[in-house]
């Protein structure tokens, strides 16, 4: 079994910071991609940003230049430091991470892994 558990989210005035963390922990061979994801009331869920294995980002446009993604592959955690945060980064964050897990015959197929969800609360 695989878990992935985000922590650090919180209420922040306009302007301020929050870092997110995810950790993946369980029966892992290896994992991929991971990223952060979030959903607004109302809205559907968006990427926002994610990371490959080889530490190559894509953010999305509307974070770029105040989200930074990062991964300790050691830990298998990914982390997300949010700056200049404006009263729409308000959502639930969920991490996503692509784990290939490890089996009694050595790896298995690769299937995605969400945590639970922070909420990152926003005030103006």
């Amino acid at each position: 079994q695989v878990q992935v558990v985000e922590s650090g989210g919180g209420l922040v005035q306009a302007g301020g910071s929050l870092r997110l963390s995810c950790a993946a922990s369980g029966s892992i061979f290896s994992i991929n991609n991971m990223g952060w994801y979030r959903q607004a009331p109302g809205n559907q869920r968006e990427l926002v940003a994610a990371v490959t294995s080889d530490a190559v980002t894509n953010y999305a446009d509307s974070v770029k230049g105040r989200f930074t993604i990062s991964r300790d592959n050691a830990k298998n955690t990914v982390y997300l430091q949010m700056n200049s945060l404006k009263p729409e980064d308000t959502a639930v964050y969920y991490c996503k991470a692509v784990v290939v897990p490890a089996t009694y015959w050595g790896q298995g197929t690769p299937r995605n892994y969400w945590g639970q969800g922070t909420q990152v609360t926003v005030s103006s």
